[in-house]
């Protein structure tokens, strides 16, 4: 009888374990059911510095075209990268999100961001890839 009160509670402590280890990891998976979702999600992995499952945000072909005096390209491997060093860093900035176009396999949305001195726009495509909305591509200009 011991024995076996000692096998539950060793079970009891072992779930208790895993499910305090599970939520001991937010943010590690991104809720992507829907466009809204991504897209806000995508917001504040830009503009809060939130990184947690940000692998999960972007389509394995993602890529992000940087408008300016020089156009650069920048592949999904550098964003991550870039994102994940930026973690928790909040940008002092207003935003507004307009969606352009929209249908049920893919969105095209339009993000501002308003700063003190110039503004930047970054033009998003988000596609539906298997029920998991991601971001397929980046087009960010400045004014």
């Amino acid at each position: 009888m011991k024995t076996l009160v000692k096998t539950f509670v060793a079970a009891a402590l072992i779930a208790v374990s895993t499910c305090t280890m599970a939520a001991g990891n937010p943010g590690k998976t991104l809720n992507l059911s829907t466009a809204d979702l991504a897209i806000d999600s995508y917001l504040s992995v830009m503009t809060e510095g939130v990184s947690g499952g940000v692998e999960q945000l972007f389509a394995s072909d993602f890529s992000q075209k940087v408008q300016g005096e020089t156009g650069r390209t920048n592949t999904r491997s550098e964003v991550i990268s870039f994102l994940k060093k930026q973690k928790g860093e909040k940008l002092n900035c207003s935003t507004n999100t307009e969606i352009l176009e929209e249908s049920e396999n893919y969105m095209v949305a339009r993000l501002t961001m308003k700063f003190e001195t110039f503004t930047k726009t970054d033009l998003v495509t988000l596609v539906n890839e298997a029920g998991s909305w991601k971001v397929a591509s980046s087009v960010n200009s400045y004014k």
